[in-house]
């Protein structure tokens, strides 16, 4: 039997509650980015790419917490848009790395920037003290987690 958990019960300052309203912020904004028609997956691993630049298929499939085989039928389908194409991999003459393509690069610059809108929308429709306070926080929270993965 599926059990539904009531968001309503949770104080909103609660841990619960931030994570509750983050999980709403993030499916809005994410769902904002139309360019090209990609899945959250396809999404995530193209700017993977376009930030730490090519990747090996195992490597990739490791980072997004996926099976190479399905690693492997993402990149088929990226690569058929002209997203990312295998080049060799001169250090290793039998592997073959995933980079990202100059279309791949536009299409996620165009997904940043619908996302960027329905924030500054959602932004627009705050206080001015409430403005100030999520330009200080998210860039706080964005620095944690930087701090966090150096020190890992």
């Amino acid at each position: 039997m599926h059990k539904r958990i009531m968001d309503t019960a949770v104080p909103q300052e609660s841990p619960e509650g931030l994570i509750i309203a983050m999980e709403e912020l993030l499916r809005h904004v994410r769902h904002s980015a139309t360019t090209g028609g990609l899945s959250t997956a396809a999404s995530s691993t193209l700017s993977r790419l376009a930030r730490e630049g090519p990747q090996r298929l195992t490597e990739l499939a490791r980072a997004e917490r996926v099976s190479q085989p399905n690693m492997s039928q993402l990149v088929t389908r990226l690569e058929r848009t002209e997203l990312v194409r295998r080049t060799a991999d001169h250090s290793d003459g039998r592997g073959v790395l995933v980079e990202v393509t100059d279309t791949g690069v536009e299409v996620l610059l165009l997904r940043r920037a619908e996302r960027a809108g329905a924030l500054q929308q959602l932004i627009d429709e705050l206080t001015e003290q409430e403005q100030q306070a999520v330009k200080v926080a998210l860039p706080a929270l964005a620095r944690v987690i930087q701090d966090q993965q150096a020190r890992s």
